[in-house]
């Protein structure tokens, strides 16, 4: 039982970071029916930058507390991923909003590669260790443990959760968000402006994605051009397990791949008699991807057209 209890806890963190990023793919392809396949690197560009920025601060201010560190670096990566996303969407994808689906697809994955390098080029391929800027002893809970930054990101998840219900059910943005999903034709008739509700929403899964690469390196200590596409995978992934389009349905798709990755990964071993490790754990992501498209094609929520967004 204490193992499964250290599962439980383990896998809900996962899945809360992999809610987040779900959230990003669910919402633009809500709005555009385009899957961003560079939404992983979001969360990449967003994990390095905090780390640039943690270093420096680090350097220059060595008295500042951990937590204030932490947030100065998570506010400014946000905005420098939001307006990278926003200069994608404008550069990459809406003069290809007319196109066959298929130039738009091909593109984002293009994009995804290109981000890659160009990380890679900036911050140099190695790995780099991720500060630990929160108190790093755990708090027992019945048999398992729990550590500080673990519940920063269950927190962090559930904040996040709770702003975009409300922005996305109770203000203008929201509204046009919804309506825009609806048909962006009739949107527009009404005084809405698609172009601006689109990049909007791709500002906001940037941020989503940022939260959720900084609290991935948080949890993991470390970061690297190439962090982003695993995490990536597996948030399309959980959005699909859940019904893409729908928001609940990427909570709960991430939150159930995180829950089943981790619990997975405790009992793989005695499942295979020794045959399969822990390190296996990322077969389950993918098993449950080719069994929810097989026997339920929309997702476990499935898709509620008027409520994409």
């Amino acid at each position: 039982m204490d193992t499964l209890l250290q599962q439980i806890i383990n896998g809900l963190v996962l899945g809360s970071m992999y809610a987040l990023v779900a959230l990003g793919y669910t919402m633009v392809y809500g709005i555009i029916n385009l899957i961003n396949f560079a939404h992983g690197e979001v969360l990449m560009v967003g994990a390095l930058t905090s780390w640039a920025i943690i270093v420096g601060m680090q350097d220059a201010m060595p008295g500042l507390p951990g937590w204030l560190v932490l947030l100065l670096s998570m506010l400014i990566a946000c905005i420098v991923a939001a307006a990278l996303n926003f200069a994608i969407e404008k550069v990459a994808y809406r003069p290809l909003r007319n196109s066959p689906k298929l130039a738009p697809l091909i593109t984002a994955i293009g994009m995804s590669i290109l981000l890659q390098t160009l990380a890679m080029i900036i911050f140099k391929p190695n790995y780099k260790p991720y500060p630990t800027l929160l108190p790093a002893a755990p708090i027992a809970i019945g048999g398992a443990v729990i550590t500080a930054t673990q519940i920063m990101i269950l927190g962090l998840t559930a904040l996040s959760l709770a702003v975009l219900t409300y922005v996305v059910n109770y203000t203008r943005l929201g509204r046009a968000m919804r309506a825009t999903a609806e048909n962006p034709r009739v949107a527009a008739l009404m005084g809405v402006k698609p172009d601006m509700v689109i990049s909007a929403t791709f500002i906001i899964g940037a941020v989503l994605a940022t939260i959720a690469g900084v609290m991935y390196a948080s949890n993991y200590g470390t970061v690297q051009h190439t962090m982003g596409f695993l995490p990536g995978l597996k948030a399309f992934t959980a959005a699909v397990f859940g019904g893409i389009g729908n928001l609940a349905g990427a909570v709960v798709g991430g939150l159930l791949l995180g829950l089943i990755e981790a619990i997975g990964s405790g009992y793989i071993g005695v499942l295979t008699g020794g045959v399969l490790g822990s390190h296996y754990a990322d077969i389950f992501a993918f098993i449950v991807l080719i069994a929810v498209l097989t026997l339920r094609p929309s997702g476990l929520l499935g898709e509620r057209v008027a409520d994409r967004a």
